[in-house]
């Protein structure tokens, strides 16, 4: 049978927390066994730049990080269940990527 991965990253946890909550619902409304989700390792980009404007002056420094979280949810491709998550609000920092798996 015919499978369905869903990729899911974003910058905020929380909001893709809420995402795989609402697919976690949808799939046991249906069901439907639901394989995930699948933490994969978190990405950080790390920024440092100096303090002073000009760039001159004390060696201060200010360190910046972004942290990428990323999940895998593997799911039946079924009608009923992909119909609904199409249909989802997706908030803004979440990227989802879905693509069909043999």
């Amino acid at each position: 049978m015919a499978k369905v991965r869903i990729k899911l990253s974003s910058i905020d946890i929380g909001s893709l927390n809420k995402v795989i909550d609402s697919i976690k619902e949808i799939t046991a409304r249906s069901g439907v066994l639901m394989r995930g989700p699948i933490p994969l390792p978190t990405k950080r980009l790390k920024v440092t730049t100096r303090k002073s404007p000009c760039g001159n002056g004390t060696a201060t420094f200010d360190r910046f990080e972004m942290r990428v979280h990323r999940r895998i949810l593997d799911i039946p491709a079924e009608d009923r269940i992909l119909h609904p998550i199409m249909k989802l609000k997706i908030p803004r920092p979440v990227q989802i990527k879905i693509e069909m798996k043999d």
